[in-house]
């Protein structure tokens, strides 16, 4: 299987495998766990709505039917704190991004008294005249 973005590696997959249930009488489902928890993860990274889920992940109904009973059951909590165990740290970010400020930005009161000094005395003029009432 081809490893698309957001999507487990293998050995994320190899750690897992075994905590999903076996299959109950009946019909066998159309797609396999490793698919339906790649597009739930899916869904949780892109924050996208369920009927955007692609098509190569099955229907959007059939993924959200799943996660709802993985989540009532309390597996997506255990898949989770098994993958928290040995994190890759694939989603790691650093950032060094420095927002520089104007010299002149920094202490005026916006919509404050605006105070001149003279040598002789100190006047307080009327704050400017705003563009809403």
């Amino acid at each position: 299987m081809t490893k698309r973005r957001h999507e487990l590696s293998d050995a994320q997959w190899d750690m897992i495998k075994t905590l999903f249930p076996k299959y109950r009488t009946g019909r066998p489902a159309c797609h396999s766990n490793r698919q339906m928890f790649n597009a739930m993860l899916w869904i949780s990274k892109t924050g996208a709505p369920w009927r955007d889920l692609p098509e190569y992940y099955g229907p959007w109904k059939s993924v959200y039917t799943r996660m709802s009973r993985w989540t009532d059951s309390g597996l997506l909590e255990q898949i989770f704190q098994a993958l928290n165990d040995e994190p890759d740290l694939e989603n790691l970010h650093m950032d060094a991004t420095i927002v520089s400020a104007h010299q002149h930005s920094a202490g005026a009161k916006k919509g404050g008294q605006i105070v001149k000094q003279t040598k002789l005395a100190t006047v307080v003029v009327a704050s400017r005249p705003r563009s809403t009432p």
